[in-house]
């Protein structure tokens, strides 16, 4: 049976139904689909969730066209958590697999991104669309400076993912200004294939769509990756200067889009 045209909606989470709509969505992509779990996972309700949530702003992309009596309507989850909640929290998400010192003292205003996911019925088209549109209206309100987060690839085979994460090393660095580490007890180095050796073309196959994204506007990475063995997942910490992603996207459009 054919799909309607989405009818696409976007929102902050307001309710504990909305939440766990969206959790739900969570469980479908990072449990069910690549393997992950967590001390907070609810199996029998298929949520996938964690302490860190009710810190979070939890941006939601809605599809009305769907049958809410058949199925959840969320379709898009991005997680955003600002300096204030964080210090609520106690930490930022990511300082248990980075050090952010560097960020943190910076005197400048965070973002941290995380739990990005869409139904499998909507990637590669219009969805993630809407859902950067959504981010790019909340950088603006809040007037946020810097945006970091994790992202991963999937599985912790380090031999499988050496060439993608030397390539990220050696051509995506952050400067020393943004340049996070992951903590010393995890540290996983990143520059594994000496730069002559790395297959760029074939590295940036195996480079997720979502990383890839972020390279794009002129996002760095983070100095080491973590292996998160619950989650299934080698992780990057992917680091956005705005000032410096507007400079960038000047640079594409009175250039040609060179790059």
């Amino acid at each position: 049976m054919t799909r309607p045209e989405p009818d696409f909606q976007l929102k902050l989470v307001e309710t504990e139904v909305e939440l766990q709509a969206a959790q739900r969505l969570r469980y479908r992509v990072f449990v069910e689909e690549l393997g992950g779990s967590g001390a907070l996972v609810d199996h029998d309700t298929r949520l996938e969730r964690d302490r860190f949530d009710p810190f979070f702003d939890h941006l939601i992309l809605i599809d009305n066209a769907l049958d809410v009596a058949k199925i959840d309507r969320v379709v898009g989850v991005y997680r955003l958590l600002r300096q204030e909640p964080a210090n609520r929290a106690g930490q930022f998400y990511s300082e248990d697999e980075y050090d952010l010192t560097v960020l943190k003292t910076s005197g400048r205003k965070l973002l941290e991104l995380g739990r990005s996911c869409l139904d499998k019925d909507y990637r590669g088209g219009a969805a993630m669309f809407h859902l950067w549109n959504g981010l790019a209206d909340y950088v603006a309100d809040h007037e946020i400076e810097v945006l970091f987060g994790v992202a991963s690839f999937h599985g912790t085979d380090i031999d499988a993912l050496a060439q993608p994460l030397s390539l990220l090393h050696s051509r995506h660095l952050a400067p020393s200004d943004l340049r996070v580490r992951a903590q010393d007890t995890h540290f996983q180095r990143m520059d594994l294939v000496p730069e002559p050796d790395i297959d760029r073309r074939a590295a940036m196959l195996q480079v997720p769509a979502l990383i890839k994204a972020y390279l794009r506007l002129g996002g760095f990475v983070g100095e080491g990756a973590y292996i998160d063995r619950p989650f299934n997942t080698t992780d990057v910490c992917l680091i956005m200067d705005t000032q410096r992603m507007n400079a960038k996207n000047k640079a594409l459009y009175t250039k040609g889009r060179a790059l």
